[in-house]
């Protein structure tokens, strides 16, 4: 997708333990009205939504404040199931920073966004992976999966790109929210490496400890 090609306003998904980042693909079920609405009304047009997380601290949640940065994603795959509800796959694209909420005859919320800070998402540039570089934090990342049951296909990760890499370990580590908001808002990939290796460092002692991790 081209830079000219990002709508400045975007329909969005305010998931709460959920966070999409560039290039990686998630499954979402779709069974909320409001949601089944965004969905097809994003299927006409340009098949892409916003995910974005809503504050822990809410006071109304039925309308939760918003962290200020999210992901857009396209729609690549769509099914419809016999019961209503949408089967989708969403392809993290770019990440955006919420400028304000708009006003709209819609159930969901839209949001005007700004791409500015995040341009370097749409750099299809493959980096190779440099095992060296993620050693350390694949060790204490199997480490933290391996203590909170989680099962991650090593092999297959080593062959994708360094950022497709790193991406995938951040959105499926077994990472608190808030730390998960902090790698997704970092600017760049060597300072998401950095931040993963310091989230690490706080679970290490509970790791080799052998205590419960909270």
């Amino acid at each position: 997708m081209n830079i000219i090609d990002l709508p400045n306003k975007i329909p969005v998904f305010p998931l709460s333990n959920f966070i999409i980042f560039p290039k990686t693909s998630v499954p979402l079920n779709i069974f909320e009205p409001r949601y089944i609405d965004m969905i097809n009304d994003s299927m006409k047009s340009n098949k892409l939504i916003g995910m974005i997380q809503p504050k822990s601290s809410n006071i109304k949640p039925n309308i939760p404040i918003l962290h200020n940065v999210g992901c857009l994603g396209k729609i690549t795959s769509f099914i419809e199931t016999d019961d209503g509800r949408f089967l989708i796959e969403l392809k993290g694209l770019i990440r955006f920073e919420a400028i304000k909420e708009t006003k709209s005859d819609k159930k969901y919320r839209v949001l005007e966004v700004n791409y500015q800070k995040f341009f370097e998402d749409l750099n299809n540039k493959k980096e190779e992976l440099k095992f060296s570089d993620l050693e350390l934090i694949f060790k204490d990342l199997k480490s933290l999966f391996e203590k909170k049951g989680f099962i991650i296909n090593w092999k297959a990760l080593e062959k994708q790109s360094l950022d497709e890499t790193i991406n995938a370990l951040a959105m499926a580590s077994p990472f608190s929210l808030e730390e998960k908001q902090v790698l997704l808002e970092t600017i760049n990939l060597d300072i998401r490496k950095n931040k993963i290796s310091e989230i690490l460092k706080t679970y290490t002692h509970d790791i080799y400890e052998n205590k419960t991790l909270q």
